[in-house]
Order: C-alpha cells, then sequence, then structure tokens
C-alpha cells in the first residue's frame, strides 16, 4: 500500500505523504517489515511479522531492533483499542528482555495495557516464535498528547 512513498524523504513541516486508511493500521514502517494486524481490541493486539533476510543481525538472527518494533508497534494497536479515535501519543519510555533467539518464522507479539496513570499508558508484551517459544518481554510507557484548550 505504502511502497510508493518508501524512498520519499521527510523535510521540515511537510505534509505526511500518506494517511491511514483506519484508526487502528499499520503505518508505512509496519508495512514495510512486514506487520500484520490479526487482532485488536478491549486495550489488547495481536501482531504478526515474517522473519525475511533483511530482518537479520550478522549471525543470521532476527535483529533485535526489529523484535523491538514489533513490540512496540503490537503495543501502539492494543492502546489505540482504547483511546478515542485520532489521539496523539508516543513511546516515553521501553525495556525488553531477550529469552530466546529468533531463528526463523513468523513471529508474534501479544500486547496488553497494564495501567492507565493520568496521560501515561503502561503495557507488556510477548514476542513468541512460531515454535511457541517466548522470545522476549517488552514494557513501555506511551504518553498521550494533551487536548488543546478551546
Amino acid at each position: 500500500m505504502y511502497e510508493n512513498i518508501y524512498d520519499q524523504l521527510m523535510v521540515k513541516d511537510a505534509q505526511l505523504p500518506f494517511a491511514l486508511p483506519e484508526w487502528i493500521a499499520v503505518a508505512p514502517f509496519e508495512e514495510y517489515l512486514g506487520m500484520r494486524i490479526e487482532q485488536a481490541g478491549n486495550g489488547q493486539a495481536v501482531l504478526t511479522m515474517p522473519f525475511k533476510a533483511a530482518l537479520c543481525q550478522g549471525g543470521g538472527l532476527m535483529h533485535g531492533g526489529a523484535v523491538v518494533s514489533l513490540a512496540d508497534t503490537a503495543l501502539a494497536m492494543a492502546i489505540k483499542t482504547i483511546l478515542p479515535e485520532g489521539s496523539l501519543f508516543a513511546t516515553i519510555e521501553m525495556g525488553l528482555i531477550f529469552h530466546a533467539p529468533v531463528r526463523w518464522g513468523t513471529v508474534r507479539a501479544e500486547a496488553r495495557v497494564i495501567e492507565t496513570r493520568e496521560r501515561d499508558i503502561v503495557g507488556g508484551v510477548e514476542v513468541i516464535t512460531e515454535e511457541g517459544i517466548k522470545a522476549a518481554t517488552f514494557k513501555a510507557t506511551f504518553r498521550v498528547k494533551r487536548e488543546k484548550e478551546k
């Protein structure tokens, strides 16, 4: 869907060269990595991502940045299910613990919102290999942008 803009440079004060087709949808980066939203609702989301050669680190394992990207995106989709459409929010803190390497197949990220505090939303994700092995656990805090005063 976004292939025609992958190489477009982002410049200061320019309008976005894309629009999401729905509130809960993958953006260009997520599509580029091959992420799919399998389910999202009630503060939870499940995303999958195939392990392609482009996601390898030097030893042939899935690059840690790819694992983090999947986990962060899965949690963002879970958060979108509890916020009004169009809300703006961003990751302000994150941590990931690796338990096992991803060597092949499709990786699954199961995300859930854990708590909300004023503008901050905390959530967790388990990243699971196609073999059913827990590859990583992820925890992050997102902050919702303040509403403009009227």
